[in-house]
């Protein structure tokens, strides 16, 4: 099976979206690339734990994609070595009247990992430059003092909206937290065959919606703004990676050869020593058990 470089899915230039592939070859049949993912996903699940231990760094994965593009399963997949202690999954979706009271913003930054944790974000803060850049509709919910109509949404605003997310993960990183963004790059082909399995299987007919096939019309709109977005918060601190989903398995083997690969470079992460005098007394600590009547 080829290994992969992460240079090839990290985005450290202006793109072009329709230039970022959206199938990937590993030169390896199914059941070994799942193999393989395995293996990556208990050297993680190591990781981890001795993150949990040293209690510095957090992990923060974000997730983004069009529908379809095989969020869920993925995260299923790479961490279902993981300890269930070690790791929080969200998926935002509306926003609920009490979050709408706050900056959008806020419901992200309270979900944040702890130190020695690694949290998912099932689509992200992304969304307020996405969905809402599709749908300025949705801003009026939002009640902000200087939005009355979607005539006052301009340029300024995302500007404005994308100084704020860059601003947000330099914070967070700077104080702890790694940030890795994935783009599941899917085409539209092969989202219109994922959508018709769900149709033909009835066993997965509650995963379809009609509002998924007014979003697809919309599919040129969306490409458009995630293209924006990749090429303006795209940074050191907090890169996007393009990840190839049109096949499933070969996306999360990236992901979690991604993830191993660069926490693997944190060559500070590391168990804590115990104190001097415990660690001189170990035998005796041993000793005392051995002899328990």
């Amino acid at each position: 099976m080829n290994d992969i470089d992460i240079k090839d899915f990290k985005i450290t230039s202006q793109i072009n979206i329709e230039d970022l592939p959206t199938q990937y070859n590993l030169n390896a049949p199914k059941k070994d690339i799942e193999k393989a993912l395995r293996g990556v996903s208990e050297d993680l699940a190591d990781i981890q734990n001795t993150m949990y231990a040293h209690g510095k760094y957090a992990v923060l994965m974000c997730i983004q994609g069009m529908d379809t593009a095989g969020k869920d399963s993925l995260i299923r997949e790479v961490f279902k070595e993981f300890n269930v202690r070690g790791i929080v999954a969200h998926s935002f979706k509306k926003p609920t009247d009490q979050e709408l009271k706050h900056d959008y913003l806020w419901r992200h930054y309270i979900a944040l990992p702890a130190r020695g944790k690694f949290g998912i974000f099932n689509r992200t803060h992304y969304e307020n430059v996405l969905v809402t850049r599709v749908h300025p509709e949705y801003l009026m919910y939002e009640n902000m003092p200087d939005i009355s109509s979607i005539d006052d949404v301009d340029e300024a605003f995302w500007e404005r909206r994308f100084e704020e997310i860059n601003n947000f993960e330099k914070h967070i990183a700077s104080n702890g937290t790694i940030v890795f963004k994935f783009f599941l790059n899917l085409s539209k082909a092969e989202q219109k065959n994922r959508l018709l399995r769900r149709l033909n299987k009835p066993n997965k007919h509650w995963k379809f919606s009609p509002d998924d096939l007014k979003e697809r019309k919309l599919w040129d709109t969306y490409q458009d703004c995630y293209e924006d977005a990749l090429n303006k918060t795209s940074k050191p601190h907090a890169p996007w990676f393009n990840i190839p989903a049109d096949d499933k398995p070969t996306a999360r083997y990236i992901v979690a050869k991604i993830l191993y690969d660069i926490l693997k470079t944190y060559t500070d992460i590391k168990e804590p020593e115990l104190p001097a005098k415990n660690k001189a007394n170990i035998d005796l600590y041993k000793q005392q058990l051995e002899n328990e009547k």
